[in-house]
């Protein structure tokens, strides 16, 4: 008999029991992984990307979001909602979305240079939940795809009349000096369009309604998403050697596209040809890129899943020593991705790269472990859990209208 690992005394989520400690282990990578975009070197000395750039970056910022769906399936108690659930759900995410949102003005005015803030996006994500939680398993399936392969096609065009995106970290001056570019750039065209990012949304959402405490479960998820990251790297790689696209890209460009292939577009692709909607590189947002990085997210959930069924005494306890503290970070993410924003653009960080990443990341360690065992939840993931349950509790006592 196999047995998961479970953090003592873990919140829980909806009705689902006790925290899977594959999901937070997983979601704690995924941080872990953007404050090493951040903070190390991108480019080698020979102008080439780091490892670590091309291990973590875009894929980190996908699983980001691949767990937020998987987080808003558990608070919805991994099944669709019914429509008698409409005002209470709506509202908790609304209230979710603000207060996420809210934080990421805040931290808007940080420099974009040395970490370009996610969580405005994430924002934009919650209120597009909402719909999507009311949708079948089977509508979600289609509506991912849709959001992987249509928008990517259908923004294309559009962006060339939209507002040139500034690729700054929105921040409350923003949101009022000019409102309609900030939509349009949180939507399509800045570093994490939500458009096209509902794939991420969508994939969450269908994974979160799987039974993952499941070994056949997770092993299923991790063969699907090795196939599914495979196959479309492989498409890529088809359509722009074999087929031409990487010339047809030289041709129609006069920007440096060896760099936009090394290192990636910020967010969305040039709109010089149509082309350019077949690279797979991290921040493109194309459908190679989109169906890539999804794989890449539910293949490691995956594989934190499948660990917490290892059963020899001695590899279990190294795999427990190995999660734990893994899963208090992911617990506490918004906590200290917010630290870790907020560290990087202060005078304290005046380490050199590597020494100031192993700082945070032991530091983030030891206190997401500390606080987890002392106190539960997150400061901050508290203050949005209590907001969303206020939110809920006055969408439930207000009375319909049909019964005013």
């Amino acid at each position: 008999m196999t047995r998961r690992l479970a953090t003592p005394e873990s919140p829980r989520s909806g009705a689902t029991g006790p925290r899977l400690v594959g999901v937070d282990a997983t979601r704690g990578i995924a941080v872990l992984g953007m404050m090493a975009v951040h903070a190390l070197y991108v480019v080698d000395a020979a102008g080439d990307p780091t490892r670590w750039f091309s291990l973590a970056g875009g894929r980190s910022a996908a699983t980001f979001a691949v767990l937020a769906g998987v987080g808003i399936a558990f608070t919805t108690r991994r099944r669709q909602v019914p429509a008698a659930e409409a005002r209470p759900t709506a509202a908790s995410l609304t209230a979710r979305a603000f207060a996420i949102g809210t934080i990421g003005l805040v931290l808007g005015y940080t420099d974009a240079s040395i970490a370009a803030v996610i969580l405005p996006y994430y924002a934009v994500l919650f209120l597009l939940a909402i719909p999507l939680v009311f949708l079948t398993t089977r509508w979600l399936v289609m509506t991912g795809v849709a959001a992987a392969v249509v928008v990517p096609v259908v923004s294309h065009p559009l962006r060339d009349a939209l507002p040139e995106p500034r690729l700054i970290n929105p921040s409350f001056g923003y949101l009022f000096s000019d409102p309609l570019r900030l939509l349009s750039e949180l939507s399509l065209t800045g570093t994490y369009p939500a458009l096209p990012w509902m794939a991420y949304l969508c994939a969450g959402l269908i994974v979160g309604r799987l039974r993952l405490s499941s070994a056949r479960v997770a092993g299923g998820l991790l063969g699907a998403g090795a196939l599914l990251a495979t196959a479309a790297s492989l498409l890529s790689w088809l359509l722009l050697g074999p087929l031409g696209g990487r010339q047809q890209l030289e041709a129609a460009s006069s920007i440096d596209v060896a760099r936009i292939l090394a290192f990636g577009p910020t967010g969305t692709t040039p709109t010089s040809t149509w082309w350019w909607l077949a690279i797979d590189t991290q921040h493109s947002s194309t459908p190679p890129d989109l169906l890539h990085t999804t794989g890449i997210a539910v293949a490691l959930l995956a594989a934190m899943l499948l660990l917490t069924h290892v059963v020899r005494p001695v590899l279990r306890r190294v795999i427990i020593a190995v999660l734990t503290p893994l899963a208090a970070v992911g617990a506490l993410t918004l906590t200290v991705y917010t630290a870790h924003v907020v560290f990087m653009n202060s005078p304290l960080d005046s380490f050199g790269a590597v020494t100031g990443y192993v700082v945070q990341v032991v530091v983030a360690l030891a206190v997401a472990l500390a606080w987890r065992q002392a106190v539960g939840r997150g400061p901050l993931e508290a203050g949005v859990t209590w907001l969303a349950r206020r939110a809920r509790s006055a969408a439930t006592r207000a009375p319909s209208p049909a019964r005013t």
